[in-house]
Formats: structure tokens, C-alpha cells, sequence
């Protein structure tokens, strides 16, 4: 039996498969996908660490939520392909001399590879208390401009209920961006289609005077996630 493995990264899960002799049809189906997926070749063309790279890309593309100058709090950032994302766009590393330098924040409960222009909080639960005196104490002036979130729970296989973890932490994003979001500011954050979407979506729309519901092309047509984009935070 071969022993050689390919290293799969999906959101900030790192996900070793082996090649074996014996693999079952979903097995095989999956892998097959994923060796066709035209954003997983574009992900090693383009040096990102994750194809969600280009759910963020697109996004940006179309809403330019991502400009030089501002600050990034990036929650369920590993393995940093968003991350990487927004050191680019913000100019977190001052590439460009004439432009205004930015800064991005990432924060996950797994450990986090070092990345130029990002300053990482690993093993960090974005629902402790701690955690949020953490990342006041990291960012400029306390405040960020933009919330970003790819993160979700570890998954049970139920769906209701895995539905409804992430929806309580993307509750709890809002929750956060009273402390640390601009008034004007930004929250992108990823969900799963349920019956409490609608929970969540009232809720920043009582926070936020702009709220879309995404579907970026890099998202797989048969997965159950979408994204919330909620724009122009009011504030205190």
C-alpha cells in the first residue's frame, strides 16, 4: 500500500488523505473534485495557503470592503489564506509607498503559520473575554475597520445543530463589533443556510444600514454556505 499523502487545507482544517488501494466511491468522488477544483490549482499558482482565498477575493472585487489604510480583525483566520487577503489589500506591509499603511489582526483557536505583515493571536477563543482584551490590546487605537470570518465549528454531522453553533458565533461577531468596530465600519462573516439565518441577519440589520447576502462563485454550488455582508455600522 502507498504511503504518500495529500495535504488538503479546508477553511483553517488541515485535513491529511491517504491514497490507498482500497478507496470507497466518495472517497474517490471527492478526490477527484478536488484535484479538478480550478480554485485549488489557483491556489498553488498563487501562493495562497487555502482556496477560500478567492471567496474573499471575489467579494472584495465586487464590494471593495478591503482599501489601503485600514485596520483587519480576521476571526477563524488559520491556516491565513484570508489573511493573506487583506495584508495585500490594506498594505499591510507598505508596498505601496504612496498609500496608507494598514493593519490585520488574525485570530483562531489552532496555531497559525507566521505570515509578513500580519500579527496572529493563536489558540484564542474569540468568545472569551480574554481573548477580546487581547485584541484591543493588539490593535491600533483599539478599533478595527472591518470584522472578516470564515471560522465555523467543529462539525457534528447534524445539521440543525451545527447550523446553530455557527449562527451563536456569528451572533457573537456582532456582539464583538460593539467594542471594537468604527461606526461606518464592515463585517463579512460566513454562514450556513437554517432556520436561524433569519435570526442573524435581523440582528445586523439593527446594527448596519447595508446588509447583502453573498454567494461567491468559489463557494461549491452544493455546499450550504453563504456570507453576510453588513456595511455602514451605526455605531453607539
Amino acid at each position: 500500500t502507498s504511503n504518500y499523502f495529500l495535504h488538503l487545507h479546508c477553511r483553517c482544517l488541515h485535513t491529511t488523505v491517504g491514497f490507498l488501494k482500497k478507496k470507497t466511491a466518495t472517497e474517490n468522488w471527492w478526490l477527484e473534485r478536488h484535484l479538478k477544483d480550478p480554485f485549488v490549482k489557483a491556489t498553488k499558482q498563487q501562493n495562497y495557503r487555502c482556496r477560500s482565498a478567492f471567496k474573499l477575493l471575489e467579494i472584495d472585487d465586487k464590494f471593495h470592503i478591503l482599501r489601503p489604510g485600514l485596520s483587519v480583525l480576521d476571526c477563524g483566520a488559520a491556516p491565513g489564506a484570508w489573511s493573506q487577503v487583506a495584508v495585500e489589500k490594506v498594505n499591510a506591509l507598505g508596498t505601496d509607498p504612496s498609500a496608507p499603511t494598514g493593519f490585520v489582526l488574525g485570530v483562531d483557536l489552532m496555531r497559525i503559520s507566521p505570515l509578513e505583515g500580519a500579527v496572529f493571536l493563536p489558540e484564542a477563543d474569540i468568545t472569551d473575554p480574554n481573548t477580546l482584551r487581547a485584541i484591543q490590546s493588539l490593535l491600533p487605537a483599539g478599533k478595527v475597520d472591518a470584522i472578516l470570518s470564515d471560522m465555523a465549528p467543529n462539525a457534528t454531522g447534524i445539521k440543525d445543530l451545527d447550523h446553530q453553533k455557527l449562527i451563536s458565533l456569528c451572533l457573537g461577531l456582532v456582539n464583538l463589533a460593539q467594542s471594537i468596530l468604527k461606526p461606518k465600519g464592515t463585517l463579512l462573516c460566513k454562514f450556513w443556510d437554517g432556520h436561524e439565518s433569519r435570526v442573524l441577519q435581523n440582528r445586523l440589520k439593527e446594527q448596519f444600514r447595508e446588509v447583502k447576502t453573498l454567494k461567491p462563485q468559489a463557494s461549491r454550488k452544493d455546499s450550504s454556505e453563504s456570507y453576510f455582508l453588513a456595511r455602514l455600522y451605526k455605531g453607539k
